[in-house]
């Protein structure tokens, strides 16, 4: 029982953790300090997918679920909980290329965003300063 209740704690932090690396570009918008988590994340997310590798997280699950009397599961996080929702198929290669370049330029066009507003409120700051 208390296997199967950690079990479900990792996935829930698995979960949590594979949508900061999607949005949690937006959480920089209103904390600058995220950056500092966030690209790490970020890179590592899109890493993940590009190389195919699993998420150390995905094994940690696995065995406590089978410490529990569960059964495990075989392939990654993505494949097993979330592309059975979004797709009928199991995950590929190719599915994970795309993943990888969805979050790539979801975070580019976040961060676009976020230099434009640097940059303007630096601009706006330097022009209240001139005589």
């Amino acid at each position: 029982m208390v296997y199967s209740f950690l079990a479900d704690i990792v996935t829930i932090i698995h979960l949590l953790f594979i949508l900061f690396v999607i949005f949690g570009g937006f959480l920089v918008l209103k904390w600058r300090w995220i950056i500092y988590f966030h690209i790490p994340a970020a890179v590592w997310g899109a890493l993940i997918e590009f190389k195919g590798w699993i998420c150390p997280l995905t094994p940690w699950e696995n065995q406590l679920r089978q410490a529990g009397g569960e059964a495990g599961y075989s392939g990654g996080f993505i494949e097993h909980y979330i592309l059975p929702v979004m797709y009928p198929e199991n995950l590929t290669q190719e599915i994970q290329v795309i993943l990888g370049i969805f979050v790539i330029v979801i975070n580019l066009t976040v961060y676009g965003w976020i230099i434009y507003r640097w940059r303007k409120k630096a601009n706006a700051g330097s022009e209240r300063i001139k005589p």
